[in-house]
């Protein structure tokens, strides 16, 4: 199946501690039906310190399930993602206002 939420996408958080927030996908696992989004989902990770970063408390982006995210289209409202054909290319659009993206 095709994937409805690519990297580089703006979403936003349904549900959780983190709803309503907007960001951007920086990576997507389809294996796992995860993603990690730009400032949502922070974990505060404890890392030792090494010869090449420093150590102490750093904050993390953690992975969220795609059912949890939804897609915002040109007018900044969630919106669920279908797909057509045009030129013989296969596309994702925005349901709500029927753009292609």
């Amino acid at each position: 199946m095709a994937a409805k939420l690519k990297k580089g996408d703006t979403v936003i958080v349904l549900t959780g501690k983190d709803k309503g927030k907007k960001g951007e996908i920086s990576s997507v696992s389809p294996k796992d039906n995860k993603a990690v989004v730009d400032g949502v989902n922070i974990a505060i990770r404890h890392t030792k310190q090494s010869a090449g970063s420093q150590g102490g408390r750093i904050p993390k982006a953690m992975p969220i399930d795609l059912s949890n995210l939804a897609l915002l289209d040109k007018n900044g409202k969630a919106t669920r993602v279908g797909f057509r054909e045009e030129d013989g290319k296969k596309v994702r659009f925005a349901k709500t206002t029927g753009e292609a993206i």
